[in-house]
């Protein structure tokens, strides 16, 4: 039997201290959504970073999604008390947020912080992998992935900043914010996963804490992630792009694999995933030993 959960606004003790605001409700639409509308209308506030500062990262969470979202018009199913639900805001120079050579990387960015946020609270709380062997792996463009299975997904999406007040302030008028979603199944039981292909960290990790407790020290560590490595990609973007391309090839499930891209204009590409591009797009080898270029922008689902 299953048992309809309420929702319940998160509780983020950690991440309250970790992050320079959190809005956390019981019940949105979309974390992303939401926090789009407090960006437009000025409540989620991002100050810019002055020169050699401490980037703002700002926390919308929800207990419960009624219209999560994928890339490309796909839908993020959850449950509450059970998955978590968190978007991140961050101010960025236009100039790299618009660049297609440099931003892919922040897809790869918000995966990479993702991993070491799951693996950073598995060791906080004394946990062990039943398997540890590649427990945790990033399937480009925008799935965690354990053992094969989804685990999670991200969403990162570009908001304009507000017109009034920002562009007077440094480097306002030249900057937007990314907000990123990440949906995951932390302590979904077998029988409440949505498909066949979904897993849940419960399910390949014991001696867990509770799902608040883990859901605050997951989302303090993405707050420390986020701000750590877009401090760093901000101030050497193609320094940075070179250091996660090869960070890349440890974690990238898709890498050695057969495996078939949708495009958003109905086309399928199958062949070898043999790597990264300098620009984050996946090289994927076919058949006939041609090699294609597969960029985020184009690729509905891998």
């Amino acid at each position: 039997m299953i048992i309809a959960l309420n929702a319940a606004t998160p509780q983020l003790t950690k991440t309250n201290d970790a992050a320079d605001q959190v809005v956390a409700v019981a019940e949105t639409d979309s974390t992303n959504a939401l926090a789009g509308r407090l960006i437009a209308e000025g409540t989620l506030t991002l100050p810019p970073t002055e020169v050699g500062g401490r980037l703002a990262v700002a926390v919308v969470a929800a207990d419960r999604q009624t219209a999560g979202r994928g890339r490309n018009g796909h839908t993020w199913v959850s449950q509450p008390g059970r998955s978590s639900t968190v978007s991140y805001a961050v101010r960025l120079p236009r100039a790299i947020a618009t660049d297609e050579t440099l931003n892919g990387w922040l897809q790869m960015i918000a995966g990479l912080v993702t991993l070491d946020a799951l693996n950073g609270a598995i060791r906080e709380f004394g946990a062990e992998a039943d398997q540890p062997e590649s427990l945790l792996e990033l399937k480009w463009p925008n799935d965690i992935y354990c053992h094969g299975l989804k685990l999670g997904g991200l969403l990162s999406e570009l908001v304009m900043l507000p017109a009034n007040g920002d562009a007077s302030e440094a480097g306002g008028a030249d900057d937007v914010a990314i907000v990123f979603g990440v949906g995951l199944n932390l302590m979904l039981g077998a029988c409440r996963l949505p498909t066949p292909q979904s897993t849940s960290l419960q399910l390949h990790v014991h001696d867990l804490p509770p799902f608040e407790e883990l859901r605050d020290a997951v989302a303090a560590r993405e707050v420390e992630g986020f701000r750590t490595r877009l401090t760093a990609f901000v101030a050497d973007p193609h320094g940075q792009a070179k250091e996660l391309r090869e960070e890349m090839k440890t974690v990238c499930w898709a890498r050695g694999r057969q495996v078939e891209a949708h495009f958003t204009d109905g086309s399928t590409l199958t062949g070898e995933a043999i790597g990264l591009n300098d620009d984050a797009s996946l090289i994927l080898r076919t058949s006939d030993g041609v090699e294609h270029t597969v960029r985020t922008a184009d690729v509905g689902v891998l």
